[in-house]
């Protein structure tokens, strides 16, 4: 009998775990938000991660917070005599996005001089990422980024609040 009881409970067992979940209707009908694949793909494979020397007078380093979101990215850049950035490096605690923007930023900024690097705008990094308007903050940290990264040249390095992008 207690074999029958012990099969009658592993019936019901496979059947709980195997029926699919019973999701609320809300759930069924909220729209999903998908990454672009180019945002994908810098979130899983980053590129110029990692530090540079910030003592070297040649490296520049920005720190750049959003609070209301949580995203911070610290930004760094290393310019030769000429004023031509030769490496860039940064560190992003954040959503997929605000990861990918600074991969892509980083990869951009990679051989242009400062003033062309300026030039950049966050709507740049947003278009090429495909970004959703609710996203656009994420690529705006860099902006500001890399202005914080050039006057950190002449400074010590320094943190600016994400609000100060507005």
């Amino acid at each position: 009998m207690a074999a029958a009881g012990a099969g009658r409970l592993r019936r019901a067992a496979s059947a709980l775990l195997l029926r699919p979940p019973r999701l609320p209707a809300r759930e069924l009908s909220a729209p999903a938000r998908l990454y672009h694949k180019k945002v994908v793909d810098h979130y899983e494979n980053p590129r110029n991660v990692g530090s540079l020397d910030k003592t070297s007078k040649n490296v520049g380093t920005g720190l750049v917070g959003a609070p209301a979101c949580g995203d911070v990215m610290k930004l760094q850049i290393q310019v030769d005599e000429q004023g031509r950035i030769v490496d860039a490096r940064f560190k992003t605690f954040g959503c997929g996005s605000a990861i990918a923007s600074s991969s892509l930023a980083t990869e951009w900024v990679k051989g242009k001089t400062v003033e062309e690097a300026l030039t950049i705008k966050n709507t740049d990094i947003a278009k090429e990422l495909c970004l959703p308007p609710v996203k656009l903050h994420c690529s705006k940290a860099f902006t500001l980024g890399v202005c914080i990264c050039v006057y950190g040249m002449t400074q010590p390095s320094c943190a600016v609040p994400f609000s100060s992008l507005s």
